[in-house]
């Protein structure tokens, strides 16, 4: 049967609910299962061979804990007929609206983007974010300007090292320095009126935002960024990769004369999320020495990540050794993000295989570390079980 955006939602919500993700225990509930639904927000483009590219996405919340079907242009333009709104964080920092007590009727709620009957909370993006800062460096850098040195918190560096950092193991420091470099630049505002918004602006992105950093390279809670602030949803996000991937066909949505990315900039870009050091979202090797680990989409393991003895280390990340043997079917190029709160995953996968599945997913959601059943572990395990399960369906789909 041809793979239809029908067939596809179908299929991403049952994968969704098949995982029971609301069983989750919470550990700020002393184990209890968490309190309310999760907020899942699911989005994939696949590219049957021979045939035209099929989209769908699929949210998940306290407010629709049977999944709603987002309705999607067909030219894969932006989300129709829903409403999204920005995550909150508190006073303090704190990101209040995942808080077990918290009645979503009671906080003042500010809308992101897009109307409709239906609205849908926006989780925090976690370090998915930094595909905002990367495609920002890349956006104003010249040609051949990778080699350029940048000195941040008394380290120097070329650009393409404090990018690579970032993209392949989440440094913290590395998105520092590089959203000092674009204000230094005059492309990043504290304010978000600048060209990174505008390069949104241009390529029909409505929810990404970036608002709140600071010229020293501040970007999370504590620098009046971060949670409500920085926003990302996952019809955006696939459709960002679908810009950045160089195997897809041209994106719909855009006309001829759309912003692109110099070539080395692009293929830069990729180069780190190609690199990934951290599969512990939609793909799990890297915590494939856990108790209880459930593999996730086969990915690739990277070189240079598992030690002689067997040990994932990734920066200043130890993961122990695998015990039971990872599948390496396809390549995922992607970016990971994961707090207390959020984890979320966007990417791009191709089959190792010459004419194998070639697909595109990101997944928001607020199932972070106080979900998971390991320290080590980014959320619960259903996460990577989605990921092996619309794995799974687009291997058997785009065949």
């Amino acid at each position: 049967m041809p793979l239809t955006a029908d067939t596809l939602a179908r299929a991403l919500r049952a994968a969704v609910q098949a995982q029971a993700l609301h069983l989750s225990p919470d550990a700020m509930r002393g184990g209890q299962p968490m309190a309310h639904p999760p907020s899942v927000d699911l989005a994939v483009v696949a590219f049957p061979s021979g045939g035209p590219p099929v989209g769908a996405n699929v949210l998940l919340s306290r407010e629709h804990p049977e999944g709603h079907v987002a309705a999607l242009p067909a030219d894969f333009g932006p989300v129709q007929g829903l409403r999204f709104d920005a995550d909150r964080q508190d006073a303090d920092g704190n990101s209040i609206a995942w808080w077990p007590d918290t009645d979503w009727r009671t906080l003042p709620w500010e809308p992101l983007w897009g109307a409709g009957p239906a609205r849908f909370v926006a989780p925090y993006p976690a370090s998915v974010l930094k595909l905002q800062v990367a495609v920002g460096v890349a956006l104003v850098l010249p040609v051949n300007g990778w080699s350029q040195a940048w000195t941040h918190a008394g380290r120097e560096r070329p650009l393409r090292d404090w990018l690579f950092d970032m993209l392949a193991v989440s440094c913290n420091t590395s998105t520092s320095a590089l959203v000092a470099w674009l204000h230094a630049q005059g492309a990043l505002r504290t304010d978000g009126h600048d060209a990174l918004h505008r390069l949104w602006a241009a390529l029909q992105l409505p929810t990404f935002r970036l608002k709140g950093t600071q010229p020293d390279g501040g970007w999370g809670n504590a620098a009046g960024a971060g949670v409500g602030r920085i926003q990302m949803t996952a019809w955006d996000t696939v459709r960002l990769m679908w810009w950045l991937d160089p195997d897809a066909p041209a994106a719909p949505w855009l006309s001829p004369d759309a912003p692109r990315l110099p070539e080395p900039h692009r293929q830069e870009l990729l180069r780190g999320l190609r690199g990934q050091g951290l599969d512990i979202v939609l793909s799990s090797a890297t915590l494939a020495g856990l108790p209880g680990w459930v593999e996730g989409i086969p990915a690739q393991v990277q070189p240079g990540w598992v030690q002689p003895d067997g040990r994932w280390r990734a920066d200043d990340r130890d993961y122990p050794p695998a015990v039971r043997p990872r599948t390496e079917q396809v390549r995922f190029a992607h970016k990971i993000g994961n707090t207390e709160n959020y984890a979320a995953d966007a990417g791009i996968v191709q089959a190792l295989q010459t004419g194998g599945r070639h697909y595109l997913i990101a997944l928001f959601s607020n199932l972070g570390q106080r979900y998971a059943p390991h320290p080590r572990a980014a959320g619960p395990w259903g996460l990577p079980a989605l990921g092996a399960a619309v794995d799974a369906f687009l291997t058997e789909s785009l065949a």
